[in-house]
């Protein structure tokens, strides 16, 4: 059996028209963009296009685009920059208990410095309350960083009120929209986010280069990494030439599926795995929002199956899926978003995430299904002679 990739947050594959590029630039393009001789030169239109191409899918300027290393390095920039630009200690800041570990790492470590933290909880379905959002903000908050979608149940937070909470208050905000760019339309000119994360490698471009968008008129933040004047001062080091172009190019393709429907053929692809799965698999349960959530997005768990021997077995059998953030496996905790969320951690421990992606298609779906069903089958039957199933 051909290999089903089901694990697009993750990782995506690389588009062929993004490799296509990026291999031109690396064979045919030697010039450091901060050059001025023509080698030089050409480097930067390529990255000056990849800037407006970026900038396009979410409905801002060029001059709003800092290239990173991807989103884990402009989440970083985002919470360090105000911090460390903006405030002492004692300043406050405030997210979720759902975020990204390149989110809740960072306020850890601001929070060893001497910020004021406030983690927001979230209901059984994955929502921070915004009136909760309202009563912890003080005069001394700084940012507001809250995640646009969740990576794991694929929820989607309301990104518009939560904005004109902040703007009523005059405070900065920003959102990790790793996940939902290029998967739902977000224009950033109806929305007033400060503010926004993303990356190549969740929309199909390469691992390795991302971009944090900081809205025109914002303050100077801090830049944790300092060099030279690349990027407008704001981010030091020599631009990763061919991974933005190939960045660019992915942020085209992006906008392209958008504006065919891709969501909607994702969604209904999604939405006819679970039917299947549901259907020959007893004891099915979704966790999240079944309304408010990615078209690509479903996080599913099995009584009476451990999850991480279920997603080995799948593996084997040519099915690849994950049981929560890649960034966060190998912990052996259970995941901390379904545990935010008040789910009992033997329903965590059998829970599935899938993701899909622009590749999959109604007849790796239904495979996929029949190999889940069979595997399920399988976990509970040992799990029974164990005697480890608990009802």
């Amino acid at each position: 059996m051909d290999k089903i990739y089901l694990d697009h947050n993750a990782t995506t594959p690389v588009a062929p028209e993004v490799l296509d590029i990026v291999t031109s630039v690396l064979q045919n393009q030697i010039g450091n963009p901060s050059s001025v001789h023509s080698a030089g030169r050409s480097a930067r239109v390529l990255v000056d296009e990849a800037r407006e191409q970026v900038a396009l899918l979410i409905g801002a300027s060029p001059s709003e685009i800092v290239f990173t290393s991807g989103g884990t390095e402009a989440n970083n920039f985002a919470l360090l920059g105000v911090a460390f630009g903006m405030g002492k200690p004692g300043g406050h800041i405030i997210t979720s208990q759902v975020e990204h570990p390149s989110i809740l790492n960072p306020c850890r470590q601001l929070e060893n410095l001497g910020f004021v933290i406030d983690r927001l909880k979230v209901d059984e379905r994955g929502h921070i309350d915004l009136q909760d959002l309202e009563d912890v903000l003080t005069e001394s908050t700084l940012l507001v960083s809250l995640q646009h979608a969740n990576s794991e149940t694929g929820v989607i937070q309301d990104l518009q009120k939560i904005a004109e909470i902040t703007k009523k208050k005059g405070v900065l905000l920003h959102t990790d929209a790793v996940q939902s760019v290029g998967k739902i339309p977000l224009c950033l000119q109806d929305v007033a986010v400060d503010m926004l994360s993303l990356s190549a490698h969740k929309l199909n471009g390469v691992k390795g280069v991302g971009a944090l968008y900081l809205r025109n008129g914002s303050p100077d933040l801090f830049s944790p990494q300092c060099g030279g004047g690349q990027e407008k001062k704001r981010r030091g080091g020599t631009e990763n030439v061919a991974g933005i172009a190939g960045f660019g190019k992915a942020c085209e393709l992006a906008k392209r599926r958008l504006e065919s429907q891709e969501p909607s053929r994702l969604a209904s692809l999604r939405d006819d795995f679970y039917q299947l799965i549901s259907s020959q698999i007893s004891g099915v349960e979704i966790f999240g929002d079944l309304e408010n959530r990615l078209p690509n997005t479903l996080n599913v768990g099995f009584s009476g199956v451990e999850g991480d021997t279920l997603l080995i077995a799948l593996d084997m059998a040519g099915v690849a899926v994950s049981t929560g953030s890649a960034c966060s496996s190998g912990s052996g905790l259970p995941s901390p978003v379904l545990t935010a969320m008040g789910i009992p951690h033997d329903k965590i421990n059998a829970s599935i995430r899938f993701s899909l992606g622009c590749s999959n298609t109604i007849e790796e779906i239904e495979q996929a299904a029949k190999v889940l069903a069979s595997m399920i089958l399988l976990n509970r039957s040992q799990a029974t002679s164990r005697g480890t199933i608990k009802n």
